[in-house]
C-alpha cells in the first residue's frame, strides 16, 4: 500500500529537481549545446565564430568581416588566428586586438558592417560601383588592397565552345554584380563583345552557378577554385576557357570601412595595415611562414589544410608596394591601378543596367592615407614585377590557341607603317586596358589588308604594322618585347568582301588575339 508524501518530503523533492534543471541547464550551455542551437536557430548567415572566436565585449577590438577566401591571410597569419588575442602579433607589436568574422552570406555580413557590429567589410574594387551608393549614408571608404585572384576565379564551357566568340548567345550561369560578373565582362570585351551578346543566368552566389553546369542547365559558368575543377569532372568534354591566373589584374579584393571611423580609429588602422603588408610579405618570401599560415586558413575557415593552400595558392597576397601602385602613389606604373578599374567597371555595369548614374567617383571612396603614413621597404615588401616571358619563334606564335580575338580598325597611310596619333589614340581605348588586366597572357598581333597589290608586298607590310603596334605598347606602355607574337596575314583572312570600298575597310584592320602560353 502507497504512503502519501509528507510536506517536507515533497519540499526536498522539489529541490532537487529545480537544482538538477539548473546544473543541467548550465552544463549544456557551457559545453555549447544550447548556445549552438541558439546561433544557428537565430541566425541564417554562415558565421565561423567557433573557428574566428567569440565576438569580443572589448570596444578596442578591429573587428573585420572576410569570407572563405585566401585572400586575407597576410592579416589573420599576423594575428596568429582569427580571433581576438594578446599573442596576437598585432597586440604585440602594435598594442591593438584584431577579430576576423567570418561570414559568407554577404547581404548579412553587409548588415553588420551598416549596424556596427563589424567594423572592416571586404569587397572586390571591380564590382564595388554595384553596391557604393547603397552605401552612401555610411561614406565608405576604400583603405587597401588585399589581393588579386589568381586562378580562384574561372569561366568553364562545355565541349565544343573553344573561344569567347563561342559564347555568344549561350547561357552562362553567374552571380551577378560580384567579382565573377565582371571578370566575364572583362573577358568579353576582349573578345569584340558585350553583356548582351550572352544569355546571363542569374544565380545567388558562385557555387550556386557551379551546380548549374553541373546539372548541364547552362552552356557556361563562372565559378570559384576548386568548383572549377569539380564542374570539369562532372560534365564530359567541360574545360576551363580562361581563370584569373592569366587574367591577372582584374578581381582585386579590398577592405573599406565608414570614414566617421576611420578618422577616430586612423592610427590604429595604419597599424592594422602595416602588419597586415608584413604578413603578407612574410608569406609570399618564406616557406615555413605560408605553411603556418595554411594552418590558420584551415583552423579559421573550418576547411581542410589541402583546400586552404589551394585558396592561398589562388592568389597573389598584395604588398606595400603593391597599394602605393593601387592608389597611383607611384607615378612611374603603368599597371592597372584601382582607380582605372573602379571607373571602367562603373562605366560598364551602369551600361547594362546594374548600377545607377550617382555612383561616387574614386576621390569621394578612396582613402590612400593608411599607405601613404607606412614606410616598409626593402624586396619582400616591393610591388610584383611583369612576367617575364620567352621569345616565340614565328611558326610556335602562329599555332598557339587563341582565347579572344579583339578586331580594331587602325588607318595606315596606303604603303606605310607607321603610326599617327589616332592611331596611338584607338590602341589606347580599345586595348591597352584590356592588355594590362590579362597581364601574363601572351598577345599575338595580326596586320591584315585588302587585296589592292600583289600578296607578297602585302603580306610583308601587315608584318610590318603589327610591328609597329607592338614597338608602341612596348615604348610607351611598358610591356616586355618578348610578349607579342607578330604576324602579317596580308590579304589572306579577309572578314568582308574585297569587292567594295567598305567591305576593303573592313578588311584593313589589326586583330588583338590573347593566347594561351
Amino acid at each position: 500500500m502507497a504512503r502519501r508524501l509528507t510536506t517536507f518530503s515533497k519540499f526536498i523533492i522539489t529541490l532537487l529537481v529545480v537544482g538538477g534543471v539548473f546544473f543541467g541547464g548550465r552544463y549544456l550551455l557551457n559545453n555549447g549545446y544550447l548556445g549552438d542551437i541558439g546561433k544557428s536557430s537565430g541566425n541564417n548567415t554562415k558565421d565561423n565564430t567557433k573557428n574566428s572566436g567569440s565576438s569580443s565585449s572589448d570596444g578596442d577590438v578591429i573587428r573585420i568581416g572576410v569570407v572563405t577566401w585566401g585572400g586575407y591571410a597576410g592579416g589573420q597569419y599576423f594575428n596568429e588566428g582569427f580571433a581576438a588575442s594578446e599573442q596576437s602579433r598585432f597586440y604585440k607589436e602594435y598594442g591593438i586586438k584584431v577579430e576576423f568574422r567570418v561570414l559568407d552570406d554577404f547581404d548579412a555580413s553587409l548588415n553588420a558592417w551598416k549596424s556596427g557590429d563589424i567594423d572592416l567589410h571586404w569587397y572586390t574594387i571591380d564590382a564595388f560601383p554595384t553596391i557604393a551608393n547603397g552605401l552612401k549614408d555610411f561614406d565608405p571608404v576604400v583603405l587597401w588592397q588585399a589581393d588579386w585572384s589568381r586562378g580562384g576565379d574561372a569561366i568553364v564551357v562545355r565541349r565544343g565552345i573553344n573561344s569567347v566568340a563561342e559564347l555568344k548567345g549561350k547561357s552562362v550561369a553567374l552571380a551577378e554584380m560580384t567579382p565573377s560578373h565582371s571578370f566575364l565582362l572583362y573577358l568579353l570585351n576582349a573578345g569584340g563583345m558585350t553583356g548582351k551578346d550572352i544569355a546571363v543566368k542569374p544565380y545567388a552566389s558562385a557555387i550556386d552557378a557551379a551546380d548549374a553546369f553541373k546539372s548541364q542547365q547552362v552552356d557556361a559558368a563562372v565559378v570559384w577554385s576548386p568548383d572549377d575543377e569539380a564542374c570539369v569532372r562532372a560534365v564530359n568534354g567541360s574545360k576551363v576557357l580562361q581563370n584569373t591566373r592569366t587574367a591577372s589584374n582584374i578581381i582585386a579584393d579590398i577592405f573599406f570601412a565608414k570614414r566617421e571611423y576611420v578618422e577616430k580609429n586612423r592610427d590604429k588602422l595604419q597599424k592594422l595595415y602595416e602588419g597586415w603588408m608584413k604578413g603578407a610579405a612574410e608569406i609570399n618570401s618564406d616557406p615555413a611562414a605560408k605553411r603556418k599560415a595554411i594552418g590558420i586558413l584551415s583552423e579559421g575557415l573550418g576547411i581542410p589544410e589541402g583546400d586552404a593552400e589551394v585558396s592561398i595558392n589562388n592568389v597573389r597576397l598584395v604588398t606595400h608596394g603593391d597599394n602605393q601602385n593601387f592608389f597611383g602613389l607611384n607615378s612611374g606604373f603603368q599597371g592597372i591601378t584601382g582607380e582605372g578599374l573602379y571607373r571602367r567597371m562603373t562605366t560598364e555595369y551602369q551600361s547594362l543596367g546594374y548600377a545607377d548614374n550617382n555612383v561616387p567617383s574614386w576621390r569621394q571612396i578612396a582613402y590612400p592615407q593608411l599607405v601613404q603614413a607606412t614606410n616598409l621597404s626593402g624586396p619582400n615588401n616591393a610591388a610584383e614585377g611583369q612576367k617575364e616571358f620567352t621569345q616565340v619563334s614565328d611558326t610556335e606564335g602562329r599555332e598557339k590557341e587563341s582565347i579572344a580575338t579583339k578586331q580594331v580598325s587602325i588607318s595606315f597611310r596606303s604603303g606605310e607603317f607607321n603610326l599617327d596619333e589616332n592611331a596611338k589614340y584607338i590602341i589606347d581605348k580599345e586595348f591597352v586596358d584590356i592588355a594590362k588586366a590579362f597581364a601574363n597572357s601572351r598577345i599575338r598581333i595580326e596586320g591584315n589588308t585588302d587585296n589592292v597589290g600583289s600578296r607578297q608586298s602585302n603580306i610583308s607590310l601587315s608584318k610590318k604594322r603589327a610591328q609597329a603596334v607592338a614597338d608602341y605598347l612596348v615604348r610607351e606602355h611598358g610591356m616586355s618585347p618578348n610578349r607579342f607574337i607578330i604576324v602579317g596575314n596580308g590579304p589572306d583572312k579577309p572578314v568582308d568582301s574585297n569587292d567594295t570600298d567598305s567591305g576593303r575597310s573592313k578588311n584593313r584592320r589589326t586583330d588583338f588575339e590573347l593566347v594561351k602560353d
